[in-house]
């Protein structure tokens, strides 16, 4: 999945915490994430204000974690393992399931994303 497609995917799918996201998918949508948080920083610093970033913030939170449930399906796990980033260390835990394979079997939360043929553009 391009860059595009993936920014694309995540912010049309910004409430849908159901299906699975693949690697590719996550990875390319938290670089867009980052992108747009440098560049609201820099506004910030300019500007002598936080309003930019905070408006990114909240923009990008719910997609954020919505790529994120659909990525912790995708590794055959529930979307509330999410949580255990609130607890110290949690997010090591998460950083190890975000960077595993996908499942390659369908599981309760749809068919492989890696089943489905990509068409070339």
């Amino acid at each position: 999945m391009s860059f595009a497609d993936s920014v694309r995917s995540a912010l049309t799918q910004y409430a849908t915490f159901t299906g699975r996201a693949r690697r590719s998918e996550y990875w390319w949508f938290q670089l867009f994430v980052l992108g747009v948080y440098a560049v609201a920083a820099i506004i910030d610093v300019a500007v002598h204000s936080q309003v930019v970033a905070f408006v990114a913030l909240v923009a990008l939170l719910l997609p954020s974690i919505a790529v994120s449930v659909r990525r912790l399906h995708d590794t055959n796990r529930s979307g509330w393992w999410y949580l255990i980033s609130l607890i110290p260390f949690g997010g090591i835990v998460l950083l190890v399931f975000f960077v595993q394979d996908s499942a390659q079997s369908p599981n309760a939360h749809g068919i492989s994303p890696k089943a489905v043929p990509v068409p070339i553009a």
